[in-house]
């Protein structure tokens, strides 16, 4: 391991792109005779007429069938299992609190590439052997926790598993163990910052900290920029979900021009989630991932659900790894109000234009008699009498996300400490529509 090297892997980091569709290929038909140890997949393609000898060029994965969250929930626990269980280590699943929940298995091998992954990711932005890392993310079945906790061991870091919340302890750890790094979701951070405030601590000139990874909740560009300037450091995009593995999946390098999907480990499709089909470089479509180096279950042509675009496939950095954009949310936590397409990140993009506001917000959906309303409640920043300056606040504000999302919402300004703070994923969409009949 050279301190001094940009790359990890360099051996896969620097392929060019014609070395890493060979390498892409021949893993993936490796992958798919693996598949047909899996009675799911087995099962499908032979209702297809379909054999992984069919499969001759990456062009052909276009002839395979999509893979859905359904199908996994339609298997669980083990459906999908492509080595017996004595065989896999680790299991993680989703909460399931919305039906059943999807389950992903993990052998020692699938878990030992995890860790390179996410060991790449944080070496591409800087970090070292001799950081402290301090992982402020959920531990158990959720993959935030655990991912990053054994990708920063195998970088070498010190790592401080403080989990998710309890800010006045995080902030100790923080100061005490001279923390470098932080991985959290957007909005602790801003909490976080918050406390810091509070306790009189500033974050450039108290601390050591100099990278934040965040991740695993959508947040606008407007967003990131502000947590930078609030904490003095970069903040760099991380993308991840448990049915690719976890975290480690994408990221940014220190350009911060988008997210390097890693191609030895997936192939990436970008398709029209409507017709499915693949969607031209730069438009906005749904990301499908093909696990490549998975053992114990691996995923053909999974249908993510997040939407983003093809931003490049090269980089001043040096890395040919596919660059995509961030994620502009997930077609199924679309909202749809008077027929009007509308994404909360789109909201969150003009609340953090304005420097007066602060960084919790609530969006609630709402009927009266059976007209549908959007009500966006957002804190202000600092305390103010002048009753005057907030109503021509809340006279722009308003004005602003008409103009993004064509439609006209109550805009509420509410006194800073008044929403709901979470100490992991933010909920920032209540809905509370009537279905009228």
């Amino acid at each position: 391991m050279n301190d001094q090297s940009p790359y990890l892997h360099p051996e896969y980091e620097t392929l060019s792109r014609e070395e890493l569709g060979r390498l892409q290929l021949e893993r993936l038909q490796q992958t798919l005779r693996q598949c047909m140890n899996s009675p799911f997949y087995k099962k499908r393609f032979d209702e297809m007429g379909l054999k992984p000898e069919d499969i001759r060029s990456l062009e052909d994965v276009r002839k395979l069938p999509f893979t859905t969250k359904q199908d996994l929930r339609d298997t669980y626990p083990f459906g999908m299992a492509c080595i017996p269980l004595r065989q896999c280590v680790r299991l993680h699943s989703s909460s399931g609190t919305t039906g059943t929940p999807t389950v992903i298995l993990h052998s020692q091998k699938d878990l030992d590439e995890w860790a390179n992954q996410v060991a790449r990711c944080l070496w591409m932005v800087g970090l070292r052997p001799d950081d402290v890392f301090q992982n402020s993310s959920g531990y158990g079945m959720f993959t935030g926790g655990l991912g990053f906790q054994y990708g920063a061991e195998r970088l070498g870091m010190l790592t401080v598993p403080a989990a998710a919340g309890n800010s006045l302890r995080q902030i100790k750890f923080i100061r005490d163990f001279g923390t470098t790094a932080i991985h959290a979701v957007p909005s602790y951070v801003t909490r976080l910052h918050s406390v810091m405030v509070e306790q009189g601590v500033d974050p450039r000139k108290d601390t050591k900290l100099r990278v934040l990874a965040i991740g695993a909740e959508p947040h606008s560009e407007e967003q990131r920029r502000r947590i930078e300037q609030m904490m003095g450091v970069k903040a760099y995009n991380s993308f991840g979900m448990s049915e690719m593995c976890g975290p480690g999946v994408g990221f940014e390098c220190q350009e911060q021009n988008g997210l390097h999907f890693w191609e030895d480990y997936y192939i990436v499709e970008i398709v029209n989630p409507e017709t499915l089909e693949p969607v031209p470089d730069g438009e906005i479509g749904e990301l499908v991932l093909t696990t490549l180096c998975r053992e114990a279950m691996p995923l053909i042509r999974y249908r993510t659900r997040d939407l983003t675009r093809v931003l490049g496939r090269s980089c001043p950095c040096g890395r040919n790894h596919i660059r995509l954009d961030r994620m502009r949310g997930r077609s199924d936590d679309m909202i749809v109000l008077r027929g009007v397409n509308i994404f909360p990140i789109q909201i969150e993009k003009i609340l953090m234009q304005f420097p007066e506001l602060g960084n919790n917000y609530l969006i609630t959906l709402t009927s009266e008699e059976e007209n549908d309303f959007m009500i966006v409640e957002v804190e202000v920043a600092n305390p103010t009498d002048d009753f005057r300056a907030l109503q021509n606040l809340e006279k722009e504000v308003r004005r602003r996300i008409k103009d993004e999302i064509l439609l006209t919402p109550i805009v509420k300004l509410v006194p800073k400490g008044t929403l709901p703070v979470s100490e992991g994923k933010a909920v920032r969409v209540v809905d509370k529509r009537t279905v009228y009949k």
